[in-house]
């Protein structure tokens, strides 16, 4: 019996071990990936910016002509520090809050759904956007980044995994 247990334990160990591994490829496509799709929201918002003040006017944002250019920028912006890894906590906490605002502002139907049609609530436009600036936010950049080498650089162990 201690030997079945004893081999359990190793089978348990290793097979977290991989998949553990996995952990920082992960988070490099979460990373690449939606820091893409914020860089082509943003990039699409800066060059429509009359469009989406029109927008931002619609749904009651105060100061649109000014929010505009600031939410488009941080997109953009944020998208490109996501992608590359650097600052990489930081922005996904301003990119976090920015997905709950666009919630708040112009899904609020799908934020209010959360417990009772949850369909809705990830159905949303900004569901995928916040899922994935909090998971970096929480796990961090993984490895292969440059929060890693800058860490490293500067010689702090784990500057953002």
């Amino acid at each position: 019996m201690n030997s079945l247990f004893h081999r359990l334990r190793h089978w348990h160990d290793q097979f977290f071990r991989g998949v553990s591994f996995l952990q920082s490829p992960f988070l490099l496509f979460v990373r690449l990936y939606w820091g893409w799709q914020f860089m082509q929201s943003g990039w699409g918002k800066l060059h429509n910016l009359s469009n989406v003040a029109d927008y931002f006017t619609s749904i009651g944002l105060p100061h649109p002509g000014l929010m505009a250019p600031f939410i488009s920028s941080l997109e953009f912006f944020g998208g490109l520090l996501l992608f590359l890894g650097l600052l990489s906590r930081p922005i996904s906490l301003i990119l976090t809050i920015n997905m709950i605002m666009a919630y708040v502002t112009a899904d609020r139907e799908a934020l209010r759904s959360f417990f009772s049609d949850p369909g809705k609530f990830y159905a949303a436009d900004p569901y995928t956007f916040l899922f994935a600036s909090m998971l970096i936010l929480i796990f961090g950049a993984g490895t292969f980044s440059l929060d890693t080498l800058l860490g490293r650089w500067i010689g702090v162990s784990k500057y953002s995994r």
